[in-house]
């Protein structure tokens, strides 16, 4: 005969074992990026552009592509804006440069990543590491061309990179 106390007992027995199992689950620890490292990176890679006589937009991105920090100098062209987080969001998803995301699809204009929102194929971004950790992304618009855009972004890493252990 079935009891109702047999069929508590063992429901509730289910349901602490499996309560014992998720107190047990692992939590991630990583590096993130404050505000104040990112704003950091985004005014030293600005003022670096404009002492070569360029106005650009930077665009900070965080771990998971939200963006932390966005800059743009008043003189610099208002498409400079958004292209600055295409380029840092191409360059925080692939983990490499936007650049190398630019020469992997150049000529191939039905690339399945153009048919995701916010990738661009413009050179101009760099990924913000921590040993292989990548914890975000700069993008920088406005120089005239990428390889200036891109040396900007360094001269932000380069400025915290002692932060970025």
């Amino acid at each position: 005969m079935f009891k109702p106390a047999y069929a508590i007992a063992t429901v509730s027995l289910a349901v602490a074992f499996g309560v014992a199992v998720l107190a047990n689950a692992q939590l991630f620890s990583h590096k993130a990026l404050s505000v104040a490292t990112a704003t950091t990176i985004a005014m030293t890679a600005i003022e670096a552009c404009k002492a070569q006589g360029y106005n650009v937009s930077a665009n900070v991105l965080g771990r998971e592509g939200q963006v932390v920090v966005a800059i743009r100098n008043p003189a610099a062209g208002f498409a400079t804006f958004e292209n600055s987080m295409k380029k840092a969001y191409t360059a925080r998803t692939t983990r490499a440069p936007s650049g190398k995301f630019a020469d992997a699809v150049k000529g191939n204009p039905n690339a399945g990543q153009f048919f995701l929102t916010n990738f661009v194929a413009a050179q101009g971004a760099l990924p913000i590491m921590v040993g292989n950790d990548t914890i975000g992304a700069i993008g920088i618009s406005g120089a005239p061309g990428g390889d200036k855009d891109e040396a900007c972004a360094k001269a932000g890493i380069d400025k915290v990179a002692a932060q970025l252990r």
